[in-house]
């Protein structure tokens, strides 16, 4: 006859049994993610493959992609930076960004595809959000809203500025700037312009008259 398993035979077996179940579910639960992200590595598996957690793991790629195009909300959305108490600051700011702001306008092409426009304006509108400043931010996109930016040629751009910069000027109470000197006063110093070249540009700068107002959506808006 059979002996008859010694006391805590059962006992002991449960445990085991316990503890093996343990170990498998751990050790299956650590390689789960390892297999996942195998099969985004290999397009055929992928193609095939019905959806769980490896395309939830690949949403976030998917998002961050999607942030490469700025939409309108991203241009045209409220000033980004807190006040600038420091009015020294906010003046040394000022004047190094009205050189940028200016030069930028002298070297735009004069005859500027639709995509380069485009990029002006969307340059222009994200200036005024990211500027450092928060109140001169505010306010110069209360102007640009006033007065959309003219992107239609190097002219009109550089011209728009200096009438931009004005109602900033006057905002302030400071002088208003001569427009038609606004090529002397912001010359890129660009060493592929011939001297004919700059005289042409300066002097069309003086016989130019934007009407910003009126110059409609397709060159400015």
């Amino acid at each position: 006859m059979p002996r008859a398993p010694p006391p805590g035979f059962y006992v002991l077996s449960a445990i085991a049994l316990f503890i093996w179940f343990i170990i498998w579910t751990r050790d299956h639960a650590t390689n789960q993610p390892m297999r996942g992200l195998n099969s985004i590595s290999d397009p055929l598996k992928l193609k095939n493959q019905r959806p769980d957690s490896t395309v939830v793991a690949a949403e976030p790629l998917i998002e961050t992609a999607s942030l490469i195009s700025p939409t309108s909300a991203d241009v045209h959305g409220a000033a980004i930076a807190p006040k600038l108490g420091n009015e020294t600051a906010k003046a040394e700011l000022g004047r190094a960004a009205w050189k940028l702001f200016h030069t930028t306008m002298a070297r735009f092409p004069e005859n500027p595809t639709t995509e380069e426009s485009a990029a002006l304006k969307d340059y222009i509108h994200l200036f005024a959000r990211l500027y450092p400043c928060g109140e001169c931010a505010s306010h110069f996109q209360q102007i640009l809203k006033k007065y959309p930016p003219q992107v239609g040629s190097r002219n009109a751009a550089a011209q728009w500025a200096c009438f931009v910069h004005n109602e900033v000027n006057v905002s302030k109470g400071k002088e208003i700037f001569d427009c038609k000197d606004i090529g002397d006063w912001y010359d890129c110093g660009c060493a592929e312009e011939g001297e004919d070249d700059k005289k042409d540009t300066l002097k069309d700068h003086e016989d130019l008259k934007v009407e910003i107002e009126r110059e409609g959506l397709m060159n400015g808006g």
